[in-house]
């Protein structure tokens, strides 16, 4: 008789040694126990290879059956119905890609009706817990658990940061039966992978509209979550499902005096990069950059000349100018203004009394702002990264990019937050860019997306 048991986020395996063949490439014999041990999310193909072929008795799982309804369902849009079949048809486990706004988490909700087992969904922030947290206890009426930011209260459906998560799955990886990734292109990144492998839950849901890592280890969802079963594009559901949208690039000048300058700055710390052969097309160049300044006196002039060309590039006056001008245009309407640093954002709230959300804005400060402008009350919000991600605000029109990385994943959700549909809405996002700098080159990379008229997706957050 095998029998299975749950510890410190692994599965042991006692009794194997006889039919080790079963599932040998799965396991590693533990000498300090003397039990084979395997990573917990190996649970369900374990026990699929057992199953009618040896006696085995389970004690590893903890997870419950639930027996939770909608309160008031509501009808699925074709797409959800198609991703949600092909989710089901996949043995329940795999990756769904849909377009921010276009409702991943409705289809999650759906997913968690249809498995009926106690399930963990893991978002990157606590902005996130508290969201799905309340739209699933809105729904379906239950208490919800939430683990994170000061909160531990474990439910049978638990909404957890991935950091949290990493920390007590140790201890608490056996009471799930769903694993819900929201965001997923965050659970292959090195530690918090573990937060999969150390839940032994059989069925695996991963959600995001962009998936594609530049490092290569979106190929690891396959392992941690299951295959990409169902993708839909930002372009099949404009002007219907989603708002209809205009992208706009808008070029500006640096004033002379702050072109100048830049050039200086420029040339300064690319003199220092070329003398000391730094290759900045190659992924480690910024890395190679930072050791170089690091061993050489100069280095640190020279990084000091690269932030101040960065900083000339991204807040210059002219962007400033053509922000006002942006503002007056749209005034009235709900606008968002993305900046690729706290520094700028907080200067253009002084310049122009605007709330500014950084992640530096306390927890009741946040939502407080996020209400305001939800209810129209204060209608334009300027932020760095903070609202990039996951965060509902459906009354977003306008989004302004003053600055931002050459992440083609960070432009697309910036596009996604004014994407929610309303009637006869057609949302703007504008992007200032800096004419005759290097911004340039960092605006183009970030459109490499269908979604701005280019097929060629890659991600990429090089300097």
């Amino acid at each position: 008789m095998i029998t299975l048991t749950f510890a410190d986020g692994t599965l042991l395996l006692d009794g194997l040694n006889e039919h080790l063949a079963l599932v040998g490439d799965l396991c590693v014999f533990d000498s300090r126990v003397g039990k084979h041990r395997a990573k917990a999310s190996h649970y369900e193909g374990i026990l699929r290879r057992l199953h009618g072929k040896v006696e085995y008795r389970d004690e590893a799982k903890a997870y419950s059956v639930l027996k939770v309804r909608e309160g008031q369902p509501q009808a699925l849009r074709p797409y959800q119905q198609v991703a949600i079949d092909a989710w089901l048809t996949n043995k329940k486990r795999g990756v769904v890609v849909l377009p921010t706004g276009a409702g991943k988490s409705y289809v999650a909700l759906r997913c968690i009706l249809a498995t009926q087992r106690s399930a963990l969904i893991l978002v990157p922030t606590i902005d996130l817990v508290q969201q799905w947290a309340g739209d699933l206890h809105r729904r379906l009426g239950v208490p919800i658990g939430q683990y994170g930011g000061g909160e531990k209260n474990l439910q049978d459906i638990t909404v957890s940061t991935y950091d949290s998560a990493v920390l007590f799955m140790p201890w608490h990886g056996n009471r799930f039966g769903m694993f819900i990734a929201d965001e997923c292109h965050h659970l292959p990144a090195g530690i918090t992978s573990t937060a999969a492998e150390m839940c032994l839950a059989p069925f695996r849901l991963g959600l995001s509209a962009t998936p594609e890592r530049i490092d290569g280890l979106h190929s690891r969802l396959d392992e941690l979550i299951g295959p990409e079963v169902h993708r839909t594009g930002i372009t099949e559901l404009e002007g219907n499902f989603l708002a209809s949208y205009q992208v706009d690039v808008v070029e500006v000048a640096l004033d002379p005096d702050e072109d100048e300058a830049y050039r200086a700055h420029r040339q300064e710390y690319l003199t220092f990069a070329r003398l000391s052969r730094v290759d900045f097309s190659r992924p480690d160049g910024w890395q190679q950059f930072l050791s170089a300044a690091a061993r050489d006196p100069k280095g640190r002039a020279a990084l000091r000349a690269y932030r101040e060309q960065k900083r000339l590039a991204r807040s210059g006056r002219g962007k400033i100018r053509e922000l006002w001008r942006l503002l007056k245009e749209h005034a009235g309407e709900r606008t968002i203004i993305f900046t690729d640093d706290n520094a700028t954002a907080y200067d253009i709230g002084r310049r122009f009394v605007i709330p500014v959300l950084t992640h530096h804005t306390k927890s009741a400060e946040r939502k407080h702002m996020l209400d305001q402008f939800r209810s129209g009350a204060w209608p334009v919000l300027a932020t760095s990264k903070v609202l990039n991600e996951g965060v509902d605000v459906p009354e977003a029109a306008v989004g302004i990019i003053v600055s931002g990385s050459g992440s083609v994943r960070e432009h697309v959700q910036r596009l996604g937050r004014i994407l929610r549909p309303s009637k006869d809405k057609v949302a703007m996002l504008y992007e200032i860019v800096t004419a005759g700098t290097a911004e340039g080159y960092t605006s183009e990379r970030r459109r490499q997306h269908a979604a701005f008229g280019n097929e060629n997706f890659w991600d990429t957050e090089a300097p």
